[in-house]
């Protein structure tokens, strides 16, 4: 098995409920139920905030969360910062790190792809390695597109969302992965991608 550190855990954060609000066709996006903390409980059920002196908060994508929107298959979700520079470079400051979403931020040198991260990638935990599998994009909505064009009532069907939708594919919104174990993940925490998948975890 082969390791090829690509960097380190910059950011863990949580949606306590979703950030798109409103009705359709009329949702908008809204970054600010998303939580920030310094440790976060991975499993195949989701990702649990651990919050010090207080109790658990679940992410929206928990199956335990009362309004739950995991769908097998997005219960945790990472992202990469040169993504964000990337976003940023043609939208705006407005896209700052951690504003898709996602539960994992992972600080590393340049664009990843899903082709890179097929065969896996692992988190060196202080408990122990976490082996994230089961990778597929996260595509982008329409809400965040018209977040990112700064144009909240953008319609579906105009050039500018066609084309904010398709600059946003490819794994730049980041990416679901289904934990292959429960595990705590700190920021700081060193992470790898694998060269094939291993035989066993």
């Amino acid at each position: 098995m082969e390791l090829r550190e690509i960097g380190v855990v910059a950011r863990l954060q949580i949606q306590r409920t979703s950030l798109k609000v409103g009705e359709k066709p009329n949702r908008v996006y809204d970054i600010s139920p998303l939580v920030s903390v310094q440790r976060l409980r991975v499993s195949g059920a989701g990702a649990v905030a651990i919050q010090p002196g207080g109790q658990p908060a679940l992410d929206v994508h928990h199956l335990g969360h009362p309004n739950s929107q995991h769908a097998a298959w997005n219960g945790v979700s990472i992202g990469f910062t040169p993504h964000y520079v990337r976003m940023r470079e043609r939208y705006g400051a407005h896209l700052t790190d951690g504003c898709a979403g996602e539960n994992v931020l992972i600080e590393t040198g340049g664009l990843v792809r899903l082709d890179d991260l097929q065969a896996g990638v692992l988190i060196q935990c202080a408990a122990g390695d976490l082996w994230l599998r089961s990778i597929r994009m996260a595509r982008p909505c329409l809400e965040f597109s018209r977040y990112a064009l700064r144009e909240p009532r953008a319609d579906r069907d105009s050039d500018a969302i066609k084309d904010a939708l398709q600059f946003l594919d490819g794994g730049l919104r980041g990416f679901y992965v289904t934990p292959a174990s429960e595990a705590i993940i700190s920021v700081g925490d060193r992470v790898y991608l694998l060269a094939r998948v291993p035989e066993t975890v």
